[in-house]
């Protein structure tokens, strides 16, 4: 019959486990945190370089429809009425906007928000390890990352 371990070696065993395992919990949250940082980061970066564009093509788009709403006053033969020219391009530039506005909503609805994918695909691993019987883990040695796995 082989001898028990004294409470202490047990004792000592069930603390070491519960501090790695609080480690391991800690060092997910960090790492869905750094996921998530550097999605919001990298949406930021687009926004920005975006309004920035939208403000120049906004500029833009003021002096070419100014220019087309002469243009049509022209070409309908105006003599008097310049401001013609002007409602044409505005119901044009309403129709652009309400067509833009209802693309926007769809595009809007389908974007998901960010999340730590990998974070998350760690968890489930390390619950799928601690479920299974030891030696028999699914994806391989235990104590290997997500990373360390997708560069095998």
């Amino acid at each position: 019959m082989a001898p028990e371990p004294s409470t202490s070696d047990l004792g000592r065993a069930i603390q070491e486990v519960t501090e790695k395992a609080q480690l391991l919990v800690r060092e997910e949250i960090e790492l869905a945190k750094a996921e998530v940082s550097a999605k919001v980061s990298k949406l930021v970066k687009g926004i920005v370089v975006g309004v920035i564009a939208g403000v120049f093509a906004l500029f833009g788009l003021i002096y070419l429809m100014h220019g087309l709403s002469w243009l049509l006053w022209d070409v309908i033969g105006g003599e008097s009425n310049f401001f013609l020219g002007f409602f044409i391009v505005a119901v044009l530039l309403f129709v652009f906007g309400g067509l833009a506005g209802f693309l926007a909503a769809r595009f809007i609805k389908r974007g998901t928000p960010p999340t730590p994918q990998m974070a998350i695909e760690e968890a489930q691993l390390i619950r799928q390890t601690l479920k299974t019987p030891s030696g028999s883990g699914a994806y391989g040695e235990p104590g290997t990352t997500v990373a360390a796995r997708e560069v095998a």
